[in-house]
């Protein structure tokens, strides 16, 4: 057999193989893609939804504190699955396995953003623990969840109930979006102290079940148009007006050079025009959509929400509606 005969033999024999190995190949179910069950999904995870903190009237009894750990004398700050004391016992009807909320009132809380004053007392909520061991007075505990330290002194709770709001199908975000005509508020605070939350971050409004707010509503976030830069330009323009005085005594283009003053009237003989006087002539309710949030925990005069979209940075004291 020629070496011309053994190339085309092997290509066909190759070809073949090929041919086979395709055929088997296509017989077989295809990959199928698992994507995520939007419906399903929820809009904010444990850590946020059980330490987002809340401003409530209602008191937290002080008594039901940390009173102790068992390597107090070798630590001051503690957390996952340290063991602690605390001042509730048999006596107080706990039992082996309870679980508590442990929180830290940070004090009353009034925002100069918003109309209503008092608005309650803010509560860090510092994680929970789980019963291990139960005296007639005291108690032992596990750290269980920690969103932050745990110190001597922290408060016991039951822990609430929470809901976790579904995620919805929605359109994209309108920046352009029209008012709703609905209850209006302010972000009054951001988790952490952040002027700057972003998406994720957990915020509290001046609106609450006196409003009728319930968990689950989606508000949108705006503020008055041409509001929110950190710096405040002093220029009114973006070309410098020039002095008449300093015109070309040649080509005699000051007055009509792109630096000169606008002049304003229907002949343009009136009095400079600027940027200011162009702004007071339109509507005053012309406002820039900055975001989306979440209720997650509704108090008495205010609620506790997740930021679920942003177009741009969000300020404390921005502007939320009803959607």
């Amino acid at each position: 057999m020629s070496f011309q005969n053994i190339i085309k033999k092997s290509l066909g024999l190759f070809f073949l193989g090929l041919a086979v190995f395709s055929g088997a190949v296509s017989a077989q179910q295809k990959p199928t893609v698992i994507m995520p069950q939007t419906k399903d999904m929820a809009v904010v995870s444990r850590n946020n939804l059980y330490c987002a903190g809340y401003i409530s009237k209602e008191k937290v009894n002080p008594r039901n504190q940390i009173v102790g750990a068992e390597n107090e004398q070798e630590q001051f700050i503690y957390s996952q699955n340290n063991n602690l004391y605390i001042r509730m016992g048999a006596s107080k009807g706990v039992n082996v396995g309870d679980m508590f909320a442990v929180v830290r009132p940070r004090g009353k809380f009034k925002s100069k953003f918003s109309k209503k004053g008092n608005l309650g007392v803010y509560v860090q909520e510092v994680g929970a623990v789980e019963v291990i061991s139960v005296k007639n007075d005291v108690s032992v505990v596990r750290v269980n969840v920690s969103c932050d330290n745990f110190l001597l002194g922290d408060l016991i709770q039951p822990i609430p109930p929470r809901t976790r709001p579904k995620v919805e199908q929605r359109p994209a975000l309108d920046v352009f979006a029209n008012a709703s005509g609905k209850m209006t508020g302010k972000i009054v605070m951001a988790r952490g102290g952040l002027e700057m939350p972003a998406r994720e971050e957990i915020v509290y409004i001046d609106l609450g079940q006196e409003d009728n707010v319930k968990v689950g509503d989606y508000f949108t976030i705006f503020r008055p148009l041409g509001r929110g830069n950190l710096f405040v330009s002093d220029q009114d323009e973006i070309v410098a007006a020039r002095d008449r005085g300093f015109q070309s005594s040649e080509y005699k283009g000051g007055k009509y050079s792109n630096g000169a003053s606008r002049r304003k009237g229907e002949n343009a003989d009136g009095d400079v025009i600027n940027i200011e006087e162009a702004k007071a002539d339109r509507p005053n309710n012309l406002r820039k959509v900055v975001g989306e949030l979440v209720i997650i925990n509704v108090k008495e005069r205010t609620a506790t929400a997740v930021i679920v979209r942003t177009a741009q940075e969000i300020h404390t004291g921005d502007s939320v509606e009803l959607q």
